[in-house]
């Protein structure tokens, strides 16, 4: 048996664990997620979520456009609050930071896309191009099962651009350099959500993801985004809806929302009422995405998962499933990662809320 002095030395030091983190600055709140491997498997080691509101002197879950300072202030707050130990992170970007269009271009030769996809991507961009960082990347082709004997074959390339404003990336740079957190990357939001939800030969499926001032929604198909929108509202009108028909501070207004369950008889009728106008909105929005998404490729989704703040709201699982005409779950991206038996009832309360935290520590862990 050979013997190997290298071997040898690994074995009597064993690398030192490695974890990582994944940080999610949001409208109204950060979350950051901890994690390491062992054993090839995404441990839990640590997670937390602190409002931005009182940094700025206002009530908890309001929507928030703090300076990078402030943020900065918070997410050192929150990792010294959450015990966390990790100096490498994976930051998001959120969506309305960003553009993401799904192009068709005439080509599959790679340095004729390098060439082709600037010149292309202005048609969809609003600003010049030199005020943003693009990226590019190839959508797997779909296997096809026969071609017709008269089908002309053509080489085209679906291709997924992003672009994000030079300016968002400073100012994350800035909110990185404040907090001493080695920043590996800067991922858009939905990106890091569909790694912590779903697998590439995952179902299709609508990601809603209700957040404090906006509802980002996307259609995934075998990991590939087909179409996203942004809708703008969110679970803070549902609480200044309530503050105002009612005459009580945003604080009272927001406990109430979160303790009325609105699939219930015995809650009040009124409260429903007004909870139900903007998530009527939300919903008649998403399912005219569905309807566009099927007309423009013959598909149907498969199901609906609702994850951010506004998921938590009680009842709203068989409300939804009453507006869609399919399968609606509620999102789960620790089921992704091992945690303590000790915390698996409290992920299950609050895990919709984490799932680009998740998403963005687990791409960390896959590239180390």
């Amino acid at each position: 048996m050979a013997f190997s002095i290298s071997n040898f030395y690994k074995n009597l030091f064993p690398p030192k664990v490695q974890s990582f983190l994944g940080v999610d600055i949001g409208a109204s709140s950060i979350k950051v997620v901890q994690l390491t491997r062992k054993h090839d498997r995404a441990v839990l080691e640590t997670y937390g979520e602190i409002a931005l509101a009182p940094y700025d002197g206002k009530e908890m879950g309001k929507a928030m456009n703090l300076p990078p300072d402030k943020i900065a202030e918070a997410l050192i707050d929150l990792c010294r609050e959450s015990s966390v130990t990790a100096k490498r992170a994976a930051v998001a970007i959120p969506f309305v930071a960003s553009l993401v269009s799904l192009i068709e271009m005439p080509t599959s030769d790679q340095k004729q896309l390098a060439q082709m996809i600037p010149i292309e991507a202005r048609k969809y961009i609003p600003v010049p191009i030199s005020e943003v960082s693009l990226d590019w990347s190839i959508v797997p082709k779909e296997a096809k099962m026969f071609q017709a004997e008269n089908e002309i074959k053509t080489e085209k390339t679906d291709v997924m651009v992003v672009a994000i404003h030079n300016d968002t990336i400073t100012k994350y740079q800035e909110i990185g350099a404040k907090t001493n957190l080695n920043a590996a990357f800067y991922e858009i939001e939905m990106f890091s959500t569909i790694r912590a939800l779903l697998d590439q030969n995952s179902k299709s499926a609508m990601i809603v993801d209700i957040g404090a001032g906006t509802t980002k929604l996307y259609v995934v198909e075998r990991g590939v985004i087909k179409n996203s929108h942004l809708v703008n509202r969110g679970s803070q009108d549902i609480t200044l809806a309530i503050s105002n028909a009612n005459s009580i501070s945003f604080v009272e207004a927001e406990n109430l929302k979160r303790s009325t369950d609105i699939s219930s008889t015995q809650s009040d009728r009124n409260i429903i009422g007004i909870i139900a106008i903007t998530l009527d909105y939300i919903f008649s929005e998403a399912n005219q995405v569905l309807l566009s998404y099927e007309k423009k490729y013959a598909k149907t989704v498969d199901q609906v998962i609702l994850i951010g703040g506004g998921s938590l709201l009680k009842g709203i699982l068989p409300t939804a499933k009453r507006s869609f005409q399919i399968d609606v779950t509620l999102g789960d991206p620790f089921s992704k990662v091992e945690a303590p038996a000790f915390l698996r009832d409290v992920l299950k309360t609050a895990n919709p809320e984490f799932s680009v935290a998740v998403g963005a520590a687990l791409r960390m862990l896959q590239e180390s």
